[in-house]
């Protein structure tokens, strides 16, 4: 049937060849360095170079045990570097085997679609290693996940910016009898309001939302 053609598709273009470059993209899962998939520390061994995007998400780890645990160093991508300057990394890929890591699952958030679709265009050959999600993993709280509407991001607030736009979208999901999954914000490296110019200026410390919040 389509959907066994499609697992054998997917199985095949994921296949890790000795030779060629790549951009292997690799999610890590949600816990810590023992999450990752066999298949997944098995690719990550066999690449040139090991990158970890580190703002969309956080995993419950410092970068060092990672290292330990793979037995190669992880190169730590922020945002700037992740949307404005991953040619490089995507370059190395065309010719060598690159891993990009990401906690949770690889298509999680759009960033990282993004970035796979702009490796394909430089014809860089794109393999993907799923993992486990916030997206799926809430079914631990024992609602249905077939009963989840459209998820929504709740943003930090400021004396400038105070978007409630996620509001309307509970309200939607609440009047179809659908759940809300909620993801609350964290900022990572983010520029200060009083020196928003990328490229320059202090970053204040990394605040993270709390359900209480």
């Amino acid at each position: 049937n389509i959907c066994f053609i499609v697992s054998l598709i997917i199985m095949a273009s994921n296949s890790v060849e000795s030779s060629g470059g790549a951009l292997n993209m690799i999610g890590l899962g949600l816990g810590d360095e023992k999450d990752i998939t066999v298949k997944g520390l098995e690719t990550i061994r066999k690449c040139k170079a090991v990158f970890l995007e580190g703002y969309t998400s956080i995993l419950g780890v410092d970068k060092d045990r990672l290292e330990s645990f793979y037995g190669c160093p992880v190169t730590l991508m922020d945002r700037e570097a992740v949307e404005s300057e991953c040619d490089e990394m995507l370059r190395l890929a065309q010719t060598e085997q690159v891993a990009f890591l990401v906690v949770g699952d690889v298509y999680g958030a759009t960033t990282h679609t993004d970035m796979a679709v702009r490796a394909r265009q430089m014809g860089v050959k794109v393999r993907v290693i799923h993992n486990a999600s916030i997206l799926n993993a809430c079914g631990c709280c024992g609602l249905q996940l077939y009963n989840f509407g459209q998820t929504v991001s709740v943003c930090f607030f400021t004396e400038r910016w105070r978007p409630y736009s996620f509001v309307d979208k509970i309200a939607a999901n609440r009047r179809l009898g659908m759940h809300t999954l909620c993801l609350l914000d964290i900022k990572v490296k983010e520029q200060s309001e009083g020196n928003p110019a990328r490229g320059g200026g202090a970053h204040p410390p990394p605040p993270r939302h709390t359900g209480g919040e």
